[in-house]
């Protein structure tokens, strides 16, 4: 099957709609074009045009990612730090960002998911519940002396 082939304002269009779908970074973006047949030029051209009309916006992307992770998906800060590392972010802006998320919102999450979690470890001794339960929930992202600070 032959790609089809589009001029570069259609291939424009597209990118513009892509990222009004949902708040993009540049590697997003970048990855998108790959799927187009575009000179370097061309590649910068329309990323400059997505900065200029803030179509594409890196702070507004990380705003908007901490807060479906964290609010949405119940990730921790570490999780969170992690991918949008893999997307490039800086860890400046990354950090940044977090203000996005409100510290007592962060230990209602991590206490509701801890009491959740413990509560369903049957069987177990006490040490062993609670070891799993951190466990748990480093593995969802939040810092152990976060969880330590809060069951101590």
């Amino acid at each position: 099957m032959e790609k089809k082939s589009f001029t570069f304002d259609e291939i424009k269009m597209k990118l513009v709609n892509y990222c009004v779908y949902q708040d993009r970074c540049h590697a997003e973006v970048e990855q998108k074009m790959r799927e187009f047949l575009l000179i370097e030029e061309a590649k910068e051209e329309i990323i400059l045009y997505l900065l200029k009309e803030n179509y594409l916006n890196e702070e507004r992307f990380t705003r908007s990612y901490i807060r479906g992770k964290f609010y949405i998906k119940h990730w921790g800060k570490n999780k969170i730090k992690m991918n949008l590392k893999q997307k490039q972010i800086s860890e400046k802006l990354i950090n940044m960002c977090f203000d996005e998320i409100y510290e007592d919102d962060y230990v209602k999450t991590i206490t509701r998911i801890y009491e959740d979690y413990f509560s369903k470890q049957t069987g177990l001794k006490e040490y062993q519940r609670k070891s799993k339960t951190i466990k748990y929930l480093m593995s969802r992202g939040f810092e152990y002396e976060k969880i330590n600070d809060i069951f101590e």
